[in-house]
């Protein structure tokens, strides 16, 4: 299996986009797809495939629930489809799982017979999908988490173990490239029994300028190693693609949307190029699958 959470600490640097495109990259390849978005706000991954609809409504079962030992239903039940691709959607009560674990840590502990039992909450997601058996119906899992460090985001590295970072390699970017290897090695604290793996940063909104290089050069020398893709900016075609709900595939291809212009096809060649280089990466024994 492929598991990985794509992630920056910089807003605003497409990490929806990338988890949205790479996750119809991995279908078309033929590969069996979940993708789990553990966003709390409006306007991500649920939006864009167009499966938010249930978002707001407090009666549906949701992750969230399933973390906490709460579920409603099976796990199936909470898995949507779009384009090919299963989706567990973002759900409003994901803007309190902090205190949601908590309260489940505090009532598993004080009601577990082990005196020494901990309920580890950086660890829920991943015992709901080994639950659910994901490992073996899927063959890839990308996780679109916040920017911000939490729950969320721990919970979605401990079950992926590995992350690509999308960044802009500009001033506006610099947060997503001062410090990664040190936030990188903080979130292995934090998780305490993981090695959490850089499958490679990816840059984005590249114009070839002297600033983009040096933003570039900036990252290889915070010792992370940079994919062999970039994308440059290409913000009609994926802005029309968030207003469609749809990938930009789906934009391409569906009669119901406009077609691509000739400057654009390129990037969805990039991203099958990006797509095929993160499965080459688990094709080597020093990635954790």
């Amino acid at each position: 299996m492929i598991p990985y959470t794509v992630w920056s600490e910089a807003g605003g640097v497409g990490k929806t986009t990338f988890a949205v495109n790479l996750a119809r990259a991995h279908v078309n390849r033929g590969q069996r797809v979940l993708a789990i978005d553990m966003d709390p706000q409006d306007g991500g991954l649920t939006h864009h495939f167009g499966v938010d609809d249930m978002k707001a409504d407090g009666e549906v079962d949701n992750l969230v629930l399933h973390m906490i030992g709460r579920p409603r239903g099976p796990f199936e039940d909470i898995v949507r489809t779009a384009e090919g691709i299963d989706i567990i959607p973002s759900h409003n009560m994901l803007g309190t799982l902090a205190d949601l674990l908590n309260k489940a840590a505090d009532l598993e502990e004080d009601t577990n017979p082990d005196p020494e039992y901990v309920f580890e909450k950086e660890k829920q997601l991943r015992r709901v999908l080994i639950e659910a058996s994901v490992p073996e119906e899927y063959d890839v899992i990308v996780i679109d988490p916040p920017a911000s460090e939490g729950q969320h985001l721990y919970n979605a590295v401990y079950a992926t173990s590995n992350l690509l970072i999308p960044f802009e390699p500009s001033p506006k970017g610099e947060k997503s490239v001062d410090g990664l290897r040190e936030v990188i090695s903080g979130l292995e604290s934090a998780l305490g029994d993981v090695d959490v793996g850089v499958l490679g940063a990816v840059p984005n909104k590249v114009k070839g300028t002297n600033i983009n290089k040096k933003y570039i050069q900036a990252l290889e020398d915070e010792d992370i190693p940079v994919a062999p893709i970039t994308l440059g900016e290409r913000g009609s075609m994926l802005g029309d693609a968030w207003d469609n709900q749809v990938s930009a595939y789906e934009l391409d291809e569906n009669a119901a949307h406009r077609d691509l212009r000739d400057y654009e096809q390129p990037t969805l060649e990039k991203f099958d190029e990006l797509a095929a280089f993160i499965v080459e990466q688990f094709e080597s024994p020093e990635v954790p699958a």
